[in-house]
């Protein structure tokens, strides 16, 4: 219901043949551009503001270009990008076209080595200069770097000041020019140290190059570049001489699979996007593990090294609920199992009438929960027509077995996504009279004044969809009583590692749990969550998530009430309720996706616990509280 701008999607491909091969078995040496391009639009739905993409040759002699990038604006970034380098060949004669050999001595793109990215602004920094894959240039092959990655970094302040302390000067104050001059410079050191070993070898000229190429370590570099990163991320990296890697951060809050055979290895974001691109079975495909790193040599050896040591294991859950394409197998399992969870709760709500109750979802990404929530809704009820049929003794009527048998789960198509907002109309009443015809209805999907509407979504977290359209609109249907179902917990807390959701304010839980403590007359908890968020921040205090403290007066049903009560129209003739997953039952439904501090406030690293209290410091003083 209410778009969240998340993670970024990468995309690796290194092909280990040469170029001939794929033209002689595929038809066409851009057999790893398609794939990339594949790869990539398989994974739009991670990214829909900018996408890039950066190719090495691995045979190019001195004086001709090794390192290629492309990067584009916009939701149709990709086809953009693609458009660009395929604007090279147009004018090449068929014979050219299928000529590998003169492809790869003379055309862009046109390499063994291929990197891309999708992007989602979680910092607000907009513009080309932000859009991966971000370069480095130098005239030593081995020294110039393309960078790209799905991250967030909570101590960006820290490390700057690292960095400058060394005597270096970033270009810009933003964490992936940061993360790219710390590897570049450690890049630099590594081929350094190892030119001083050839020259005392007694190697020169291009001896002295292929040796560097040939001997250099990214484990090294990457240990030493990465120690200090706090959050979340996937980075991965390209060198002009052919060094390929990945590496993902030691808590595993970021995901990455690889897949490897002896044509091509490929990394993505996603699992399913692997299995289509290629055509492989789940079970050839790896995922990469937390402060793990998958190294590619300019040779093509692959070889996976343990970066930074694991520091507890917290995946996104997010990850599950609603980024990741449902396609994953364990994915849809996992969210069909998240509606069956709520099948108690639901059933509690509408005081067991199913004869009188409607049910339906939020399209689209709501679908698969509400799949899993009929498949126990119809348990619930076929146990119920068993315990009937008992009752009827042994040998009932035929009327009687047809009229429990007929007995149904009632499902309609309720909620239709109409229109799209368009950012154009910014005044605020007519946005927000736009906003509340973004979805429709089906009129005559229940019996008004009679029926129950149950309506399931993955995530509330602002509410603000909810409150200018949603209720107001199946209001209209004339239900009994509205019943608002989220397959995910409440967010109470911000994410700093990779997920638009930074601020207290856009919470609706945390504006419920405020109106709570102003309605009880204990406004001063909050004032006091903020005096000792400041001495932690001070270093007077050890740190803890201070808004926690914002919270824990009140049960989960008395902050999902007064959440009801801030989010429905004023008008609303219908009763309306909520229900919530618990994290309970979160952690069965996905129980290798264990992070979830924006529902618990359990943040896996210390710059996340900082910057919620930094966070809260900030609404308190905007708000005169403290």
């Amino acid at each position: 219901m209410e778009t969240l701008k998340h993670e970024c999607g990468v995309a690796m491909i290194r092909l280990l043949r040469p170029l001939e091969y794929y033209q002689q078995k595929y038809g066409t040496w851009m057999y790893g551009l398609n794939k990339l391009y594949l790869l990539m639009e398989k994974q739009h739905n991670r990214g829909q503001e900018a996408a890039g993409l950066a190719c090495v040759k691995l045979k190019a002699n001195p004086g001709e270009e090794y390192m290629f990038r492309e990067r584009g604006l916009g939701t149709g970034a990709i086809t953009e990008i693609f458009d660009t380098v395929h604007s090279y060949f147009r004018d090449l004669t068929p014979e050219q076209m299928a000529d590998a050999a003169y492809a790869e001595a003379v055309l862009p793109f046109a390499g063994e080595l291929y990197m891309g990215h999708l992007r989602y602004s979680t910092t607000g920094k907009s513009g080309l200069s932000y859009v991966h894959p971000f370069l480095r240039r130098n005239n030593w092959r081995a020294k110039n770097l393309a960078l790209c990655g799905n991250f967030n970094l909570t101590n960006v302040d820290e490390i700057f000041a690292d960095i400058t302390a060394a005597g270096q000067h970033p270009r810009k104050y933003a964490d992936t020019y940061i993360m790219l001059e710390q590897v570049g410079h450690r890049l630099d050191r590594e081929v350094e140290r190892i030119y001083v070993q050839c020259k005392d070898e007694g190697l020169e000229g291009m001896d002295i190059t292929h040796a560097i190429e040939r001997r250099i370590d990214m484990a090294n570099v990457l240990r030493t570049s990465s120690a200090k990163w706090d959050g979340g991320y996937v980075i991965c990296g390209v060198t002009g001489s052919g060094e390929s890697f990945a590496v993902r951060d030691p808590w595993g809050i970021r995901t990455a699979f690889w897949y490897a055979d002896d044509e091509i290895i490929v990394l993505a974001s996603e699992r399913p996007v692997i299995q289509t691109v290629l055509n492989v079975k789940a079970d050839d495909i790896n995922e990469l593990q937390p402060g793990q790193s998958l190294l590619i040599d300019k040779a093509g050896a692959m070889r996976l090294a343990q970066i930074n040591e694991p520091r507890g294991y917290a995946p996104c859950s997010f990850e599950r609920i609603y980024f990741s394409r449902g396609s994953d197998a364990d994915i849809y399992r996992e969210r069909k199992m998240l509606g069956r969870k709520l099948v108690a709760p639901i059933l509690d709500k509408v005081g067991g009438d199913l004869a009188h109750t409607v049910f339906s979802f939020i399209p689209n990404t709501a679908e698969v929960a509400f799949c899993g929530m009929m498949e126990g809704l119809n348990e619930h009820l076929n146990q119920h027509k068993v315990r009937m049929i008992e009752s009827l003794g042994h040998a009932p009527a035929h009327d009687e077995l047809e009229r429990i048998l007929s007995l149904r789960v009632r499902s309609e198509k309720v909620a239709i996504k109409d229109i799209k907002l368009r950012t154009f109309i910014a005044e605020g009443n007519t946005r927000n009279d736009l906003a509340a015809h973004v979805y429709d209805i089906t009129y005559g999907s229940l019996v008004p004044g009679q029926d129950n509407l149950v309506i399931i979504d993955d995530s509330i977290v602002r509410g603000t969809t909810l409150r200018q359209s949603i209720i107001g609109i199946l209001d209209r249907l004339g239900p009994r009583k509205i019943v608002i179902v989220s397959s995910s917990p409440q967010v109470r807390y911000p994410d700093y590692y990779g997920i638009d959701m930074s601020s207290m304010e856009q919470f609706i839980a945390f504006r419920a749990a405020m109106a709570l403590l102003s309605d009880s007359g204990m406004t001063a908890i909050a004032a006091e969550a903020c005096r000792k968020a400041r001495a932690m921040l001070a270093g007077t205090l050890p740190m803890a998530n201070c808004v926690k403290d914002i919270y824990a007066p009140f049960t989960d049903d008395e902050i999902s009430a007064k959440i009801v009560e801030l989010l429905t129209p004023r008008g609303t003739r219908a009763e309306v309720e909520i229900v919530y997953q618990t994290i309970a039952g979160l952690h069965e439904s996905c129980p290798g996706h264990r992070g979830d501090w924006y529902f618990s406030g359990d943040y896996p690293t210390p710059g996340g616990v900082r910057m919620a209290n930094r966070s809260l410091i900030d609404y308190c003083e905007h708000e005169g509280i403290g």
